[in-house]
């Protein structure tokens, strides 16, 4: 009785420390638009999104400031993951530069 008592809580610890991992983050590719701030770019994400009436696919932008210590410059294409908040408006980081931009 006292084995399968040990088994079932060492079970029950296991379980509960695979389900604290980190949930999945989103990860987004963009091109870098400003880099004109101490360690933060600004990367524009677009998107095609079909239009409701007329079907065809529309282009939409977003922008989104990210912290970079990578050193991405204007034209990179990099790739951004959610993170949590570092300041007012930035809420991504700067994981890899895909593509640096040609010179």
């Amino acid at each position: 009785m006292a084995e399968n008592q040990e088994n079932i809580t060492s079970a029950t610890i296991e379980v509960k420390a695979e389900s604290t991992s980190r949930p999945h983050r989103s990860q987004k590719v963009g091109t870098v638009s400003s880099d004109k701030m101490q360690k933060t770019v600004v990367v524009r994400v677009d998107r095609l999104v079909k239009h409701g009436k007329y079907r065809r696919y529309v282009r939409r932008t977003s922008k989104f400031m990210a912290h970079d210590e990578l050193g991405a410059t204007v034209g990179d294409k990099v790739r951004i993951v959610e993170t949590r908040p570092l300041s007012a408006r930035k809420r991504w980081r700067v994981v890899e530069i895909v593509q640096k931009a040609a010179k």
